[in-house]
């Protein structure tokens, strides 16, 4: 039996792709439509993004970056004419308050505080003398009323005499003679009490245009020897002035006086820098000023520390005009044409010292500030930053005290045990 070959098997056909669409690409004014849409959604998403920042954020603040650190820039002057022998301090120098700076040549304060020395004691002694007058016055005014009143007495006596021997006349138990000489002695005492009373009356308007001067005056207190005493008080504090020191602790700066210069009253010399009492000048638009309030509490970053780091502050003032007001040469608005500027005030702001004292700043650096307006303002604002150190006053009355020291030994010295008591009392 015969088997019929096997058929060989028979692949199918591979399938052929499917044809998929081509897509049509949309016309040229749907395309602007498109973008149009888009940049109108994404500014309508701006708009509320900056309103929502706005109300959220912003609404509460009043900002600027018009602002710059201001502080206290004393100088230090001369206040008088001098040499200068030595100085003390540089530049960039921090100095104590009453640490020497500049020292002045104090040669001719010397020679001017001995003369007044001399002219004092010289005052005082010739007082002494005036006062000692007046004991010398007195007597002399006592004796001249002695002298009137024997004068008065011997006439009297004369009188009587006289009327004694008149009546005898008459009878010849007197001569004519003795009579006449009676009455030559009567009138002789009468004239001389009217010369001792002119004497008396010259002593006495002596003794009292003597007492005018020095009655309920004492020595020390008389007008002469108080102009002695002023003028050495004056040369006194001008030697004292020969040695200029710190009128308050801070940093030196602006140096301009060397060894050897000759310098007059008024000459600058340097200036001080408080770094510790420094403020912040924020030049807000008049347009802003109407949400700030003393008191209201305010953030600052300054350029020289970048963002980071953060002050805090207190509004304590505003300027009693815009800058352009205070300028050099003011704006005429009023003539020629007109253009309106926005104006900006200057509102001082005071600054922890806290913050102040861990990021220390200089003089003019910028800072921004962020005013909060919405927070309820404290009933009393902290008060202005100040410079107070009252060494420059107690410097001038300790140089005072020294000369009014001075005088009283002086005036003790010259003036005796009694009127150098009498100058200790007052």
């Amino acid at each position: 039996m015969t088997s019929s070959p096997t058929a060989p098997p028979t692949t199918p056909p591979p399938a052929s792709p499917v044809a998929t669409p081509t897509p049509v690409p949309p016309p040229p004014a749907s395309r602007r439509r498109l973008a149009v849409g888009l940049v109108a959604a994404l500014l309508l998403l701006a708009g509320l993004a900056w309103a929502v920042l706005h109300q959220v954020l912003l609404a509460g603040h009043e900002s600027t970056d018009n602002a710059y650190v201001q502080g206290h820039l004393v100088p230090v002057t001369a206040q008088q004419a001098g040499t200068v022998v030595a100085v003390a301090a540089d530049e960039h120098d921090r100095v104590a308050a009453g640490q020497p700076l500049v020292t002045l040549d104090a040669a001719d304060a010397r020679i001017a505080l001995d003369q007044a020395r001399a002219a004092l004691a010289e005052a005082v002694r010739a007082q002494r003398v005036v006062y000692a007058d007046a004991a010398a016055l007195a007597a002399q005014v006592a004796q001249r009323e002695a002298e009137a009143a024997r004068a008065r007495t011997e006439r009297e006596r004369a009188q009587a005499d006289l009327d004694r021997r008149a009546p005898l006349e008459a009878g010849g138990a007197v001569t004519r003679e003795e009579v006449a000489h009676a009455r030559s002695r009567v009138a002789e005492l009468q004239r001389a009490i009217e010369a001792a009373d002119a004497a008396l009356a010259a002593a006495r308007e002596q003794l009292a245009a003597h007492r005018q001067q020095t009655d309920g005056v004492a020595l020390a207190a008389h007008p002469s020897v108080q102009r002695a005493a002023a003028r050495l008080r004056e040369a006194w504090i001008a030697r004292a002035r020969c040695d200029i020191t710190a009128p308050l602790a801070a940093t030196v700066a602006r140096r301009s006086v060397q060894p050897g210069q000759r310098v007059q009253a008024g000459t600058p010399l340097m200036s001080l820098v408080a770094l510790d009492a420094l403020w912040v000048d924020a030049n807000f638009k008049e347009g802003q000023l109407g949400r700030l309030r003393l008191g209201q509490r305010a953030t600052l970053t300054a350029d020289v520390y970048g963002r980071d780091v953060v002050f805090n502050g207190t509004v304590v003032g505003f300027g009693a005009g815009t800058g352009a007001a205070f300028a050099l040469l003011p704006a005429q608005n009023a003539t020629g044409n007109w253009i309106k500027i926005v104006q900006r005030v200057p509102v001082r702001i005071a600054l922890d010292a806290k913050d102040l004292q861990a990021h220390p700043l200089r003089l003019g650096l910028s800072m921004v500030v962020q005013v909060d307006v919405q927070t309820p303002v404290a009933a009393a604002p902290p008060p202005a930053p100040r410079v107070v150190d009252g060494r420059l006053a107690e410097v001038l009355q300790r140089a005072e005290a020294e000369a009014d020291a001075e005088i009283s030994r002086i005036v003790a010295l010259h003036g005796g045990a009694r009127t150098g008591a009498a100058a200790r009392r007052r």
